[in-house]
């Protein structure tokens, strides 16, 4: 997002934060809620477009979306979007962006409130994994063919009982709902927004062989110092990694496996 959607995202990312710092708030269904706006607005694009109409009064569209939603959802839902439409925004789009972030993040914030946020994260990045190894899984799950109770079934019996509540929640949205997003994509940005609630980056971490608590301890306390943040890590295992280890921290490869430094010595050599 850019200019003015930035700034209204993050006016409503601190609205949402004042919501459910509110121990009355059921955090669980105002993501519920968040979602459902955001797939009315994904689908009724001249709603959509009448809400970020830079002509139109602030006031005038937040009470559009109390008349629309009043009785549909909470008041805190209601609340919250009419904040959001009193916002201006560069496009469209990024009002329903903005909105299905807020849903994830209501989502996370549940399970930290919950002391599951550390699970979470591992298990999105686990079923990631666990995608990227299948391609059945993958085809089966972005299926446009296939019905959204179809895909949700099926994640229902790789996650039920398995995977936190959050998580699965999560996953069947995404999977359900991709809004023209590839699965992968969809679930680094979950990832992402996961380690953020805990004000962390992610590091994916791979290795020949497990690594010990010690070692991912000096790990984790090394890539802190490194980038000034907290930082979570995620194991992936990878014979071919022949000793050391390789640390991805967003776009930056931290090359430290023996592949890799014999292959530049290869090159090197070729040269």
């Amino acid at each position: 997002m850019n200019g003015a959607s930035r700034e209204a995202l993050a006016a409503a990312r601190e609205r949402l934060d004042a919501l459910t710092d509110a121990t009355s708030v059921d955090t669980a269904r105002l993501a519920d809620e968040l979602a459902a706006v955001t797939a009315l607005l994904h689908r009724e694009v001249g709603l959509r477009r009448v809400l970020t109409d830079p002509a139109q009064a602030g006031e005038s569209k937040a009470e559009l979306v109390q008349r629309l939603l009043g009785t549909q959802v909470g008041g805190e839902t209601a609340d919250l979007v009419s904040g959001m439409v009193r916002s201006r925004w560069s496009q469209s789009r990024d009002l329903v962006d903005a909105l299905e972030e807020l849903a994830n993040t209501a989502d996370l914030t549940a399970a930290q409130q919950g002391g599951t946020l550390d699970s979470v994260e591992d298990e999105l990045f686990r079923f990631g994994r666990i995608v990227a190894s299948s391609t059945e899984l993958r085809a089966a799950l972005t299926d446009r063919k296939a019905t959204v109770a179809a895909k949700s079934e099926l994640l229902r019996s790789l996650l039920g009982g398995r995977a936190a509540p959050a998580t699965e929640r999560l996953v069947t949205r995404l999977v359900t709902a991709p809004r023209g997003r590839s699965l992968e994509a969809g679930l680094e940005s979950l990832s992402k927004l996961a380690a953020e609630r805990r004000d962390r980056m992610v590091a994916v971490v791979t290795s020949a062989v497990p690594l010990s608590d010690a070692q991912k301890q000096r790990l984790g306390d090394a890539l802190a110092k490194l980038y000034g943040r907290r930082m979570h890590l995620n194991l992936d295992l990878d014979p071919e990694v022949l000793g050391g280890i390789r640390v991805q921290v967003g776009d930056e490869i931290i090359n430290g496996s023996l592949a890799d430094r014999l292959a530049d010595a290869e090159r090197r050599l070729a040269s």
